[in-house]
């Protein structure tokens, strides 16, 4: 399926089909993440509970940071 890039404000963006929200289970408001990878753009949902947790897990590794790598020996 093709989409066009078009302007909308001062940015650019893409619209999503209506059938693929549908088969997605998304709506307007939900927020994706958009990455790279191998060259190709990919566009998945977020689910901010998990993005929650490993916040919390990052910080916990860097104020751990030396107890983990020692028990990692």
């Amino acid at each position: 399926m093709n989409v066009v890039i078009r302007k909308i404000g001062n940015s650019e963006g893409v619209i999503i089909p209506r059938e693929i929200l549908d088969r997605m289970g998304l709506e307007a408001g939900d927020t994706l993440e958009l990455s790279m990878q191998d060259g190709e753009l990919r566009l998945q949902p977020t689910d901010a509970d998990f993005a929650r947790q490993m916040e919390h897990a990052q910080r916990f590794m860097d104020q751990y940071k030396v107890a983990l790598k020692k028990l990692a020996e």
